[in-house]
């Protein structure tokens, strides 16, 4: 039985049931990952919180990491709904997801690749786990990277990032696929802006780790 890890943004989280079933009906084992971007940004917006950005990363604060926790219960809680009964939710702090610290960004972390127990016992038993994406520390981490990470340390066949954007798009077209080393020329160089940039990031990180990877309908190689 394969395993594939599904990632989710906080616009999408509604598209978690038929995807993961169909995954499943398949024959797959599913692990889901999901955001929460819209959400935190919108709650810090209500609380007038302020935050400061570093090379266009959010810092986090205490009271930011707040936000982020509950933004990201909410998702949670919204993604195991939709899934059904089969549904499992977990916080990454919570069963051991490490992350290196970015000190330049407050409480935030770069994900290592893991395995988790609570992950691979749910697994076990025939369940979905949804994963809020939060390291021990705590520290706040980036759902794609943490996607990608959990996908390496899980030994996972795919990763599916599930984006309100058709793909990597070049001058408005989709392109159908791309290699890693291709794609770290057009990060490098700024071809791409917005959300697609850490998906993409996510997802090269991921194949160099041997997880076949896509973005929407991208397809991103090794």
């Amino acid at each position: 039985m394969s395993r594939v890890v599904l990632k989710l943004g906080g616009r999408v989280a509604a598209q978690a049931a038929a995807r993961a079933q169909a995954l499943r009906a398949e024959g797959h084992e599913v692990v889901i990952v999901h955001g929460a971007g819209p959400q935190i940004t919108a709650e810090l917006e209500r609380r007038g919180i302020s935050v400061r950005f570093v090379d266009g990363r959010r810092v986090t604060t205490p009271e930011v990491l707040d936000v982020v926790r509950g933004s990201l219960a909410q998702v949670n809680a919204e993604v195991c709904a939709a899934v059904g009964g089969e549904a499992v939710g977990l916080f990454g702090d919570a069963i051991g997801m490490q992350a290196r610290r970015v000190e330049s960004l407050g409480l935030v972390g770069d994900p290592v690749a893991c395995a988790p127990a609570a992950v691979l016992g749910a697994l076990a038993a025939g369940r979905v786990p949804v994963i809020a994406p939060l390291a021990e520390g705590p520290l706040n981490v980036n759902a794609d990277e943490a996607a990608a990470a959990l996908a390496v340390g899980l030994g996972a066949e795919r990763i599916l990032f599930v984006t309100d954007v058709a793909g990597v798009l070049v001058d408005d077209a989709v392109v159908e696929r791309i290699g890693a080393d291709e794609a770290d020329r057009m990060l490098g160089a700024g071809c791409l802006e917005g959300g697609i940039v850490p998906k993409l990031e996510a997802a090269v990180r991921a194949v160099r780790g041997g997880v076949r990877a896509s973005i929407g309908t991208t397809e991103v190689s090794a």
